[in-house]
């Protein structure tokens, strides 16, 4: 199911539903596989801004990540302490799934708490910090915790720069790996966040070494790379 899909899926009885059915969001536990921090976070999400609001909103930074029209979109407004230098407020917004939309909601409590976090220590945040403060998510998800950590990241990177503190901001550049097809790193990294953990299912979707193949050995390593990265040692 793509991210911006509202479905759950019954393990019980190999079923799937709509989160946002009311007959489907009932006391039925076999029917959920979330954790009950991610519901709590799905159905009263923190920190939201709305449509109306941001119209007023003076954020320090914005930023976002994603495209509408695959279903993946996040949006992160941030307020900043510029003498403590600290995250002061977290405002978000996406076109997401349930674990999108509890992800960034947790997110946002985590880095405003206890007066805010530095923003040092913000930049520090993985995808896997998120994952286990929601408890867990299933791995075809995992990919849907990185929306709030990449825009909350574009959105620090855009304070500094409106700060003049452009040495500060931290971005990692695309490295081709497969030099035949133009492939890059972040491609690999995609894909692994989509659920595709083998060499085969990874070059099924990007076509990576499909030419002279030399480039397997590297994007093998890359795959065993983020799969430690975003899924822990113990897959």
């Amino acid at each position: 199911m793509p991210c911006g899909s509202n479905q759950y899926f019954d393990k019980k009885n190999n079923q799937s539903g709509d989160l946002t059915n009311p007959k489907n969001s009932q006391a039925d536990n076999d029917k959920w596989f979330y954790s009950e921090e991610v519901k709590e976070h799905f159905f009263s999400p923190k920190n939201l801004l709305s449509p109306e609001d941001e119209k007023h909103y003076q954020a320090s930074g914005y930023g976002i990540v994603g495209s509408p029209a695959c279903g993946d979109l996040m949006k992160v407004w941030i307020k900043v302490d510029p003498i403590e230098d600290k995250i002061t407020e977290f405002k978000w917004r996406t076109f997401g799934c349930a674990s999108a939309i509890s992800s960034t909601s947790i997110l946002s409590v985590m880095v405003t708490k206890n007066g805010g976090m530095e923003l040092d220590e913000a930049m520090k945040i993985t995808p896997q910090d998120i994952v286990d403060k929601l408890g867990g998510l299933p791995n075809h998800k995992i990919h849907c915790s990185v929306l709030g950590d990449q825009a909350l990241r574009a959105a620090v990177n855009d304070y500094y720069k409106k700060t003049n503190q452009e040495s500060r901001i931290k971005e990692e550049a695309a490295k081709v790996v497969c030099s035949c097809l133009n492939i890059t790193d972040k491609e690999i990294e995609k894909a692994v966040l989509e659920g595709k953990t083998t060499y085969e299912e990874v070059q099924r979707i990007t076509k990576c070494g499909t030419d002279c193949g030399n480039c397997k050995p590297q994007i093998t390593n890359l795959i065993d790379m983020y799969i430690k990265k975003y899924y822990g040692d113990e897959n």
